[in-house]
């Protein structure tokens, strides 16, 4: 067989498949996502530090201005670094803005 025809051949063969894709991809219906509330409903417990970084991403480029979008992210850098803290102690309000926060996940044996 001569190469252009086989080339040729291949060529047909590839738009075929090309464009039999692409109708069976039109042809689908479209799966819409269950309407899901904003985030901040799905919370199980009312937690003031993850209400206060939901705040700070809404002022968008004002959040790194701001002092308590700071103490905020870096509570939220603590609780992520540091293991078995996850909640706040009852009654303590946003922490990371006293040194409360240094004594409650601190490893034993000091900093």
């Amino acid at each position: 067989m001569d190469p252009k025809t086989l080339a040729r051949i291949g060529a047909i063969a590839f738009v075929a498949v090309a464009i039999t894709a692409t109708v069976i991809e039109l042809s689908r219906k479209e799966e819409r996502p269950e309407a899901t509330p904003p985030r901040q409903a799905q919370v199980g417990a009312a937690d003031p530090l993850r209400d206060e970084l939901f705040r700070c991403q809404s002022l968008g480029e004002a959040g790194p201005r701001d002092p308590a979008c700071l103490r905020a992210w870096a509570e939220s850098r603590r609780r992520f670094l540091t293991p078995g803290t996850t909640r706040p102690q009852a009654g303590s309000g946003l922490p990371g803005s006293s040194g409360e926060s240094r004594s409650r996940g601190a490893a034993p044996g000091g900093e």
